[in-house]
């Protein structure tokens, strides 16, 4: 798939999105910097608030059901009445038609590690512990070498930027929905909300992230239904013990021909010569950060 049939891309010239500061450089040289926003978004389902968010302010909406979904205050099957976005008092309401049972969820919230804001609820399991990924999926290593050179190299905020996180989803060797956001898990979500807001299928979806492999990535990834998780960063051993529990293929620390799977092999297809696969182009060298968190 080309870059222009995406359904979703990065915009760099957002300028909303960053801004031009002024410095010094190692050698006391003035410099200029492009620096990305960080902003708070606060999240209410119904009447009730339920999170502020740090974000880079785009796609509020997608953010907000997406991240209700995957801490499961809303259901696939929920009605929703109204999603309305407050740019003035960064605030997003959702409005369901049915009571959601959002207040006991809250007693529960614990706080996780990970940048910017992360949270899981005390129950979130339930649901982990009761999904089947689907078993026929395949992902083919040709796919994985063809989404890092398009990922890699297509104009984004993290080249414009640094200092952010990007999750894509995928389907076979074409990127499908790009976000990126200062925290991996809000651009996980921003893909959540937007696969619910408009009906689309997990089925032979996988999703790359920029950062890393933990255990609150992985459950995302299970409770959306796609089956293969990639990154170019590395794991811990939760997510890992987690993704062969639910059947996830994990694979991590792909860059140019490498890579590592740590669970879900039996889905991977060996139908390219790694010798083949171009190294990493020079910027991504170059900065390193993506290979840090």
């Amino acid at each position: 798939m080309e870059e222009q049939e995406m359904l979703v891309r990065p915009n760099p010239e957002d300028e909303r999105l960053y801004q031009i500061v002024s410095g010094i450089d190692h050698t006391g040289r003035t410099v200029e910097a492009a620096i990305i926003n960080e902003r708070p978004l606060t999240i209410f389902l119904n009447a009730r608030e339920i999170v502020t968010a740090m974000t880079i302010g785009d796609h509020p909406e997608y953010l907000a059901l997406g991240y209700l979904l995957n801490q499961n205050m809303l259901q696939a099957d929920d009605e929703i009445r109204a999603v309305e976005y407050d740019e003035e008092i960064e605030t997003v309401v959702v409005r369901t038609t049915r009571q959601t049972d959002y207040e006991e969820k809250l007693k529960k919230k614990i706080q996780t590690s990970g940048c910017a804001m992360g949270t899981v609820f005390g129950d979130v399991m339930e649901k982990f512990e009761t999904i089947t990924l689907d078993t026929g999926a395949r992902f083919q290593t040709s796919w994985l070498y063809a989404l890092q050179k398009s990922i890699n190299t297509m104009p984004s905020l993290y080249l414009k930027t640094g200092a952010i996180h990007g999750c894509v989803l995928c389907e076979g060797d074409r990127p499908l929905i790009y976000m990126e956001d200062v925290g991996r898990h809000n651009a996980m979500d921003k893909i959540a909300g937007y696969m619910f807001r408009h009906g689309l299928s997990p089925l032979g979806k996988s999703l790359y992230t920029t950062g890393r492999l933990t255990s609150e990535m992985v459950i995302k990834t299970v409770q959306m239904g796609i089956p293969v998780l990639l990154s170019r960063s590395g794991f811990t051993a939760w997510g890992v013990e987690l993704a062969r529990k639910a059947g996830l293929t994990l694979i991590g620390r792909a860059k140019g021909k490498r890579f590592i799977a740590l669970a879900g092999a039996e889905r991977i297809v060996f139908d390219a010569d790694p010798a083949q696969a171009q190294d990493e182009p020079g910027h991504l060298s170059r900065k390193g950060s993506r290979d840090d968190d």
